[in-house]
């Protein structure tokens, strides 16, 4: 009997590389099923969810929402800040106030840091922009100041750019502490729960084997590193893999739902009535 196909879709940055390496290297296998990953940038593959288009896919948390009859939450493969988070950036201002009026580049309409700006901020206009242009809209003054996301958001004091806001810490904040929740890994719910656990427990042990053979998947995430060298790529990786990332469990849970609710009483989500998790 032929290997079941399943397709599972994720960014092509270091953290998510590194996340799935003991899957993509054949290090970790899944009885009975092969998979085949497609990397596409999250915005794409937030897309791609709404049409329900692969059975496991990475998707900002902002997305599920809106896919919430199709897939089911895995407690593996979140990205969560932890005091940290996307950051606002700009050459020429340093606070929300100054901003009033102007324009933010963002990193997407159905990403998860557009839409903490929407709820955390007032008076702002924003464009989306491709994340990795958002930096360079900013030097061409197409924008007045820009959201970043991904390695950005460690690189952008050495290239001389002047921290707004940075969403993690607002978020900590305000929550007195929980978990920022950014990306999410889901699971098309047409699988049923049996081969959802299945696939989870599989990501779970393919991040477990990226921690214990750090020599191999370092190196295989840094591929897509994008310009950053193997310290700040690691930096950046063990930043949004972490504890939470193995297992988001109930404070993952709890801060998936505020940032829900937060959305939802701003009419910029529909509401979720349970986050369940497999």
């Amino acid at each position: 009997m032929a290997d079941r196909i399943i397709r599972i879709g994720h960014s092509p940055d270091p953290d998510d590389a590194f996340m799935f390496y003991g899957l993509a290297s054949g290090k970790v296998k899944l009885d009975g099923i092969c998979i085949e990953h497609t990397l596409e940038d999250i915005q794409s593959l937030n897309e791609r969810a709404k049409r329900a288009e692969l059975e496991v896919t990475a998707i900002s948390a902002h997305t599920f929402p809106y896919v919430a009859d199709k897939y089911w939450i895995m407690r593996t493969g979140a990205s969560m800040g932890e005091g940290y988070g996307p950051v606002i950036i700009s050459r020429k201002y340093r606070s929300l106030d100054e901003l009033k009026g102007k324009t933010v580049g963002t990193p997407g309409p159905l990403t998860t840091a557009t839409l903490l700006f929407k709820i955390f901020t007032y008076g702002i206009k924003n464009v989306d922009i491709p994340f990795d242009k958002i930096m360079e809209a900013v030097d061409a003054g197409d924008v007045d100041a820009g959201l970043l996301i991904h390695e950005g958001q460690i690189t952008y004091q050495s290239l001389g750019y002047h921290k707004v806001l940075d969403f993690g810490e607002l978020w900590e904040k305000e929550t007195n502490g929980l978990p920022l929740p950014l990306g999410l890994d889901v699971v098309r719910k047409d699988l049923g729960e049996d081969l959802a656990r299945k696939l989870s427990h599989g990501l779970k042990e393919s991040i477990a084997y990226g921690y214990k053979h750090q020599d191999e998947s370092i190196p295989y995430a840094m591929q897509w590193g994008r310009g950053i060298d193997r310290n700040l790529g690691e930096k950046f990786v063990k930043m949004y893999v972490s504890e939470l990332t193995i297992d988001m469990g109930e404070q993952g849970r709890k801060a998936l739902g505020l940032l829900f609710d937060m959305g939802a009483k701003k009419n910029l989500l529909p509401p979720v009535r349970r986050c369940e998790l497999y």
